[in-house]
């Protein structure tokens, strides 16, 4: 299963956050389903040069917090939050709310699997061969301390005539493991013979340990109530 499906959707609600974080009825939720679809696709667009790894929508009432998790917070930011007031109206035109944006600084950004996408995007962008890009990449993951690096690139490889699918992994990234903390990101880049899709998988070790025979796995799901252990059976 692990193997199927987005590593941080698997995870979701056991040790990843959901990304958008709000109740609605049956009457609202399709039309904030597409607010959020509307407002993640705009800042990609407009303001992805920051390197924004992801981006979390809140909703509490009327109110609307956007939180955006930046490699270059200092360009959303800008001098004296000029420019986060500017994010703030764009996005309130786009949907016709009041929307209060966020900038968090992501510390170590080789480690993030969106950001390491897009960098190898970009050096496929300048024609960089892509076996000694994808392994130059996972090298320096490595060396930064992550316990494992798998990094694939798909399509027209050295504008081959044929797509194909190309990998490097190195350590150990266990994907069928939920106590595993694995960041997943995807990044395309667009060449003059077509598309090159580039996917980054990073495992940074476990989050609750190795859990002894007979004891309890039972942990507290990130951003909800804890999880009391079951009754003993009498």
């Amino acid at each position: 299963m692990g193997q199927k499906v987005n590593p941080v959707s698997f995870r979701v609600g056991i040790t990843q956050p959901w990304r958008s974080r709000w109740y609605a009825t049956k009457k609202h939720f399709g039309e904030w389903l597409v607010e959020d679809f509307r407002i993640r696709k705009f800042i990609r667009k407009e303001y992805g040069f920051a390197g924004i790894s992801k981006i979390e929508i809140e909703r509490i009432g009327d109110k609307v917090t956007v939180v955006l998790w930046a490699a270059r917070p200092g360009l959303l930011i800008g001098r004296r939050g000029a420019k986060v007031d500017k994010i703030s109206e764009d996005l309130s035109i786009l949907i016709g709310r009041n929307i209060e944006v966020k900038i968090w600084d992501i510390e170590k950004p080789e480690l993030d699997a969106a950001i390491v996408s897009e960098a190898i995007g970009e050096q496929l962008g300048r024609r960089s061969p892509y076996r000694r890009t994808i392994r130059r990449y996972a090298e320096m993951i490595m060396d930064l301390g992550a316990k494992g690096v798998k990094i694939q690139v798909k399509g027209r490889l050295g504008g081959a005539e044929i797509a194909r699918c190309e990998f490097i992994t190195l350590g150990k990234v266990p994907l069928n493991t939920l106590r595993a903390d694995i960041d997943f990101g995807i990044a395309t880049a667009i060449l003059g013979k077509g598309t090159i899709g580039i996917k980054t998988w990073i495992y940074k070790g476990e989050l609750f340990g190795k859990v002894e025979k007979g004891k309890s796995a039972l942990r507290a799901p990130v951003g909800g109530p804890a999880v009391p252990p079951p009754a003993p059976k009498t």
